[in-house]
């Protein structure tokens, strides 16, 4: 939780600098984290998908297999696309996993300017994933 605030921080920092050598203009929509965030609640999950046009959400449990071979592949989808990627335990978050019917894990759901607008679920590979960023890029 701690290193979570200090990303923040420095991201607000970064705005910051970024607004004064701007003379105040707002970047719209925002650049992408090149690493994956962590979400803990449906208001962040819901900020996050309204900040970012593209957001893909990986809903993941720590003790699943899947999931932890999914996740150098998420990392690189972070760093190397367009899209934001927002990575969702399900044991810590059940009533926001439940509220987008999520029933395995992983289940990615890629929103576009805020909406869900892809469902995928099991096992995807880094190829799958970039069709699917670039179909509503």
């Amino acid at each position: 939780m701690a290193e979570d605030i200090e990303k923040i921080r420095r991201q607000k920092l970064a705005e910051l600098r970024n607004k004064a050598e701007t003379g105040g203009a707002e970047p719209s929509p925002s650049k992408s984290p090149s690493e994956p965030i962590h979400i803990d609640g449906g208001a962040e999950l819901s900020e996050t998908a309204a900040e970012y046009g593209l957001v893909l959400a990986d809903f993941y449990a720590d003790w699943c297999g899947p999931c932890q071979m999914l996740e150098p592949i998420v990392e690189t989808i972070a760093a190397e696309t367009d899209a934001t990627v927002a990575k969702i335990d399900i044991d810590a978050n059940q009533q926001l996993a439940a509220e987008y019917g999520v029933r395995g894990v992983p289940t990615l759901i890629l929103f576009a300017d805020g909406q869900p607008a892809e469902r995928l679920v099991g096992m995807q590979d880094e190829a799958q994933l970039r069709s699917v960023i670039e179909a509503h890029a």
